[in-house]
Parts: C-alpha cells; structure tokens; sequence
C-alpha cells in the first residue's frame, strides 16, 4: 500500500510540477494562466496532450519542440522532476500527516520561486500572497513547536535578509520569501536554513564563476538556496542541530 501511495504522490508531483511551471513562467510576466494555451513560444504552435507530459514529453522530444525543432528550456522538465521527487521525499519522511501537508505547500512554493527567480531574477508577491494565508493556518493547525518559536522565526528570517537587503546584497522579494519561510520552519531552525542557503549558494556561485557562466560580482539567485535551506531544515533541523550542539560540547 505504501509503494502505492508513494508513486500516487509522485505523479501528482510531476502533473503539479508541471501547473508551477506556468505559474512561475507567467506570473511575473504579468500573463494569464489560461490565455493563450500552452504553445511553443518559438512557433507559436499550440501544445497537444502528447507534448505535455510531465518530463517523459521533454525526453522523447529530446529538448526540443517537434513542430519547429526549437530548443525548449530544461528547466520545464526539472520543475516537473523536482516536485516529484520532492512530493515523494515528504510523503516518505511525514507520512500521511498534517506535517505532510505543510511540507507539500512548502514544497510547491519552493519550487515556483525557484523556477521564477531562476527565469527572470524575481520573486512574485502574487505567489507570496497566495501561500501566505496557507501556510499561517497550517502552522497554526500542525505547529512544529511553540507558536512563538514560529512567529520568532518569521520575524527572523525577515529581518536577516532585509539586513542584507539594506546593504544591497538582496532584494525584497527575497525578504518576504524568507520571513514567510521563517514562520514554517521556526526559530532556531530558520538559523541554520540561512546558513545552509548561503553554503549552498556559495558553492554553486563559485562553480558557475569558474565554468566561467557567470562573472565575479555578477547577481545570482539567492531565492532557490533560501527555498533548499528552508526545505532541509524543515525535515531535519533538529537532528542537525543536536549533531552540531554535540561536537562543540
């Protein structure tokens, strides 16, 4: 019954992955979700059943639009993949849970602001304002703690970036994302999730400079790595915590 469940999750994931795509893609275009219909935005040709499946569409096209043979960005079948994978790592770590549902909503946004921070260096309120009333009723429902150990973290995770976004290292975006990721994961977890963003972050700005993708001082990114850190200490703060509090005793 498990496996079932598991690959039930899965394929939701991959169909829902596919949906945060559009929404990621269009919403800070300021274009509807709707209109026009999925279509190839080299050609302009409408997209059928065939070309939407979720990942299996990208590899049997072999990343390109087999209308007018276009390149089509990987990062459509990654958002598909990646909340897949994510919707099955919450099922198997929560169970059937109400910790379960926080983590999939946590999950879905997670992937929409990367998706969109990725494409256009940009957070979307509209996408903020949507999951804000979520998650503070889910919180309130399936606290992970004290609530104010929640409210301590929200407030927390604002404040560190705007800090940062004062001195011109972020933007707005990434402040509101974090202090609505902060209220989730609460406090002292929404510490480690920005330490872990910035490890995160660091590590993949220094392998992009020396590729030579990008230039030093060039602006990156910094909503995904908010997004994972948030997403791992959420499942395993406190383990990581105890395990760092034990080797500085």
């Amino acid at each position: 019954m498990t496996i079932v469940i598991a690959g039930y999750i899965t394929l939701v994931g991959l169909i829902l992955g596919s949906f945060y795509n559009v929404v990621a893609l269009r919403v800070p275009a300021g274009e509807s979700l709707v209109r026009p219909p999925s279509h190839c935005t080299s050609c302009g040709t409408r997209l059928t059943a065939r070309d939407l499946l979720p990942v299996a569409s990208y590899l049997l096209s072999r990343g390109r639009c087999r209308h007018c043979g276009a390149k089509v960005s990987p990062l459509y079948m990654l958002g598909e993949m990646a909340t897949g994978l994510l919707y099955l790592w919450v099922y198997l770590q929560f169970g059937l849970t109400g910790q379960s549902i926080t983590g999939l909503v946590l999950v879905s946004l997670a992937v929409i602001v990367t998706v969109a921070d990725l494409k256009y260096m940009l957070i979307p309120n509209k996408v903020l304002l949507f999951f804000l009333p979520l998650l503070l009723v889910l919180v309130i429902l399936f606290p992970e703690g004290p609530l104010w150990s929640h409210l301590l973290g929200g407030a927390a995770g604002g404040l560190i970036i705007l800090l940062l976004a004062l001195l011109g290292g972020m933007g707005m975006g990434d402040v509101k994302l974090f202090a609505l990721l902060g209220w989730v994961i609460g406090f002292p977890n929404v510490i480690l999730a920005f330490l872990i963003a910035c490890t995160l972050g660091s590590l993949a700005g220094g392998t992009l400079i020396l590729l030579g993708k990008v230039k030093r001082r060039q602006p990156i990114p910094f909503g995904p790595w908010l997004a994972a850190g948030s997403l791992i200490a959420f499942s395993y703060g406190s383990q990581l915590i105890s395990v760092y509090l034990a080797l500085i005793r």
